[in-house]
Formats: structure tokens, C-alpha cells, sequence
């Protein structure tokens, strides 16, 4: 029997009349049309269904969606105003952080969770926080060069914002 579930999915109140274990990951794809988390491994294990709930990286293969009513869920598409990219994506798309993209989303939300915490992380902090996504294409090295680049472009970001507010540089 489906019950409607209520959920604030990148900022909007969404809702979906599901199964009460239907996956969220499942609710995210085929209810609310948001594919950007994808189905890698269906064991946790590959991190490419990361989203971010109340601003912590989870993935969504293993949390049942109604658990979920009232937090603040954002996707990869969520991430940013439509029509600009927030720093993590740029990086990504800067620096080749992908090859096929299967895994992208996930390392991108994992990537923003690190820069909204720490916005100058080390190698070693960019490592253990990208520890939980699996990239079967291409070498971390890139990954890693694209976090590099995600991160100037947020201090970039943040520097524009200084000198744009009153009394700025």
C-alpha cells in the first residue's frame, strides 16, 4: 500500500505516493525525475547515489525515503542556482575529473560537503573525504586536480563576494 511522502528536495517541498521502503534514491529517480545520484553498486560501497541531507553526504541507495520527511535533501542538481555551477561542479568540469561521469554526481557532492566544511582541505583531508566514491574509469589524480580547482574557484567566489558587499575591498 503507497502512502504520499513529503520532501523538501533542493529546496522545494516535493511529493510522492510510494511504497513505505521504497528507497529514496528510487523516489529521487523515478518519482521526482532527478537522476543525477545513480544506482552503482546497491551496497553502499561506490558512492556514486551521494546526496547531501541537512548538509552531511549520505547515499541514497541504503535510506528508506520516508525516514527522510523534513530534512533538507539536495541532489547534484540542487546544488547551485540554476544557470551557474557551484564551485565543486566547476572543478569538475575544469580540471577532467571524469570520464564516463557515472560516479561524477557523487564525487561532486562528496566535494562540496569537504569545501562547505573546509574551503582549504589538505590532499590527505580531500582523500579521506572522496574515500567513500569509486571512480572504475580514470585515475584519482585528475579527481584530485579537480577538487584543487574547486577550491580556488570557492575562494575566487568568496573574494568576489567581499569586494561586492558595502565597504569591501
Amino acid at each position: 500500500m503507497k502512502e504520499l511522502i513529503r520532501l523538501r528536495v533542493n529546496g522545494e517541498l516535493r511529493e510522492a505516493a510510494v511504497e513505505p521502503q521504497k528507497l529514496l534514491l528510487d523516489v529521487l529517480r523515478e518519482d521526482l525525475a532527478l537522476t543525477g545520484a545513480k544506482r552503482g553498486c546497491d551496497d553502499s560501497s561506490c558512492g556514486a547515489c551521494a546526496i547531501l541531507i541537512d548538509g552531511v553526504p549520505m547515499l541514497s541507495c541504503v535510506a528508506i525515503a520516508s525516514c527522510y520527511q523534513g530534512a533538507e535533501i539536495c541532489t547534484v542538481e540542487g546544488i547551485a542556482p540554476p544557470g551557474t555551477l557551484d564551485p565543486a561542479q566547476q572543478g569538475f568540469a575544469e580540471g577532467g575529473g571524469s570520464q564516463c561521469g557515472f560516479c561524477t554526481a557523487g564525487f561532486v557532492i562528496s566535494t562540496k560537503a569537504l569545501l562547505d566544511g573546509n574551503p582549504n582541505p589538505s590532499l590527505e583531508e580531500i582523500r579521506e573525504a572522496l574515500s567513500g566514491n569509486l571512480c572504475r574509469c580514470t585515475g584519482y589524480m585528475q579527481i584530485y586536480d579537480s577538487v584543487k580547482i574547486a577550491i580556488e574557484r570557492g575562494e575566487a567566489a568568496r573574494s568576489a563576494e567581499v569586494a561586492r558587499a558595502p565597504g569591501g575591498r
